[in-house]
């Protein structure tokens, strides 16, 4: 062996004594982490790669207020390659994707409900690609402000079964010690809820981490789906619920995120036909809600759940999050219905959990609504197609209201009939109005007609209108429900015969498709109007103005409305216009039986005519004696 051999040796061996020298002098190795039976450590036989750190704080009451504990990716991970993964979950009812980036889900679809021809995706994303159920380590208000960001580094996968996934990461802090997060999803075949747990596990005994004073923070966010053109709160909007014994719907400021100090058993982002809820398990969290624009949706709906300090080597805490329709009791569909919850026939086996206050029908017109909704199922059940069970649910109305409608147009023709003497009196008395009102007092009940008759059938029919309303604008079954196919094949969104290309819009207007169901309900208000129109509306200016006018104006508001409520609002003008006919052609009817039995009467009272009386030697009689004596 040459010298320059033995040179190159000698030098290798002082490297590699140095090597281990300075790597047990100043980066002893640590203990194996105690991981949970169910966690595997995923194996990859691609090259160890060098990744930059992941810093977050956590605070430590055990030390200075001013100090902080600093967590870092462990050394490990470094070494350790990890590859991006995406986890797939399929059921009968749901396609969610999970990526190992920091365990999250980006995407939930439900696959029974369809957001034109795909199925309804429940997570929007927005701009910067955001995910949902991320985790920070920090308090709250560190995550709001972004003082700390989401774990978003590769976690190891372990795939437990079809339904449940775990991922699973290391971490380290500035002192040395370790600590494992894990994250476990649990979903099930027939339901949209699923179990989240979070453990938090601070290592074996002999270096393990004291979780005081720390805390970590899950939240959701930017924006439930299904996606959407704007929040204009009567078609599509945004509710925040609480729930502790009672429902409350939150106030939440657009400016900076509203915190729910009352601890509710659990917490709601509500939209019209879909819904997160969120049912935390911890002995202690804070809650809050923002609604701030950000990722490039000016409407963000973000949920924040923060578990507070905590004192323990070890933490597992448990959450179920329901994210899907606002099914309350049908499960024709092979749904889980949020009944379910309340009776425990479900797979988590909850119950009496308040949930189905969701999608419960609220407001004193609640009874009515359910009334109305439980004769739509029937129909529906009787024909299996929403628009007819809508024509005949307001056939069935009008039928029932048909009595009402009778008395107030005849009280209407009634008021015609006495219209001249009103008159009168108002002229003769209208400078006096105490007086004016004391003889129209008198004379009403002179001719025994009661002035609110006339009004009183169209304010109990009133309720009935606004029950319908309700019902047609947020009954869930609605929602995909085809009238007639091409033309109607949702009654839950606006129809259209033409859509305009490359999402143009009218200017001004702001139309996308030309639409036929309000020019079909401009008609019917048009006929309507003219039908219902009493004779002295017919001379009014003001009135032919509301007669032509209101109906355009409600043309313009009604335009994009969802077509099962111009479809309920076109079938009762027909139907009211029919019922209408009918019902001056029985007050004709009635006027000419009356009129014809004053004049028999007339006829019978008149005193009978005088019989003429003949004088003596007058007449015809007398004239005829005369002349037969003459010729005598």
């Amino acid at each position: 062996m040459d010298k320059r051999t033995l040179l190159a040796v000698g030098l290798s061996m002082i490297v590699m004594v140095g090597y281990f020298f300075i790597q047990e002098k100043f980066f002893p190795a640590r203990e194996p982490v105690q991981q949970q039976e169910n966690v595997a450590t995923a194996e990859s036989t691609a090259p160890a790669v060098s990744l930059p750190d992941n810093q977050v704080i956590i605070s430590s009451d055990t030390q200075a207020e001013t100090e902080e504990i600093q967590f870092t990716v462990a050394p490990s991970f470094s070494a350790e390659y990890i590859p991006p993964e995406i986890v797939t979950i399929e059921t009968a009812l749901l396609s969610v994707k999970l990526t190992n980036a920091g365990g999250e889900i980006i995407s939930y679809q439900l696959k029974n409900h369809l957001d034109k021809t795909e199925p309804v995706e429940m997570i929007l994303t927005g701009d910067s690609n955001s995910q949902a159920f991320a985790v920070a380590f920090g308090s709250m208000d560190d995550v709001i402000s972004k003082k700390v960001r989401p774990v978003d580094r590769n976690f190891r996968v372990k795939i437990i079964s079809d339904l449940i996934v775990e991922f699973s990461q290391d971490f380290s802090t500035s002192s040395g010690t370790y600590f494992t997060l894990y994250k476990r999803y649990e979903f099930k075949p027939d339901e949209y809820m699923f179990e989240l747990t979070i453990a938090l596990n601070g290592g074996n005994s002999t270096n393990s981490f004291n979780f005081q004073g720390a805390a970590y923070t899950l939240f959701f966010g930017p924006q439930i789906g299904p996606k959407f053109a704007k929040l204009d709160q009567r078609y599509e909007y945004r509710n925040y619920l609480t729930y502790k014994g009672k429902l409350k719907k939150e106030k939440v400021n657009d400016k900076e995120p509203t915190v729910i100090t009352s601890n509710p058993a659990w917490a709601a982002i509500e939209g019209k036909y879909f819904t997160l809820i969120a049912m935390p398990y911890t002995n202690q969290y804070e809650l809050a809600f923002s609604t701030r624009a950000e990722d490039g949706i000016p409407n963000a709906s973000r949920l924040y759940i923060s578990r507070p300090a905590f004192g323990s080597s070890r933490l597992e805490d448990k959450y179920h999050f329901y994210l899907g329709p606002k099914n309350l009791d049908d499960s024709s569909k092979g749904e889980t219905p949020l009944i379910a919850y309340e009776r425990g026939d479900n797979g988590f086996r909850l119950r009496e959990t308040g949930l189905v206050e969701v999608a419960a029908t609220k407001g004193f017109l609640a009874p009515l609504e359910k009334v109305l909704k439980w004769f739509l199922l029937l129909f529906h059940k009787i024909i299996p197609n929403y628009g007819v069970a809508i024509i005949l649910l307001t056939l069935l109305v009008k039928v029932i209201m048909f009595p009402l409608t009778k008395k107030g147009s005849e009280s209407t023709m009634r008021m015609q009939a006495l219209a001249p003497r009103i008159k009168e009196l108002q002229e003769k008395y209208k400078d006096n109005r105490q007086k004016l009102n004391a003889e129209m007092s008198e004379f009403y009940k002179k001719e025994g007609y009661n002035p609110i008759s006339g009004c009183l059938p169209m304010l109990l029919q009133l309720p009935i209108f606004f029950a319908m309303y309700n019902l047609f604008n947020n009954h869930f079954d609605l929602r995909g429900a085809m009238f007639i196919p091409i033309w109607i094949p949702d009654l839950s969104l606006p129809e259209s015969i033409f859509n305009f290309p490359n999402n143009f819009r009218l200017p001004l207007l702001g139309w996308s498709a030309i639409r036929l169901l309000p020019f079909i309900y401009v008609g019917s208000q048009l006929l309507y109007g003219k039908v219902t129109q009493t004779p002295d509306q017919q001379g009014n200016p003001q009135m032919k103005m509301m007669l032509y006018a209101m109906p355009v104006v409600f043309f313009f508001v009604l335009y994009d409305v969802p077509s099962g409520l111009l479809l309920y609002w076109i079938m009762s003008n027909l139907l009211t216009m029919v019922q209408q006919l009918s019902i001056n052609k029985y007050i004709a009817r009635k006027k000419a039986a009356a009129a014809a039995t004053t004049s028999a009467n007339v006829a019978a009272e008149a005193p009978p005519k005088p019989k003429p009386v003949i004088a003596p030697g007058s007449g015809t009689s007398g004239s005829k004696i005369k002349k037969k004596k003459k010729k005598k």
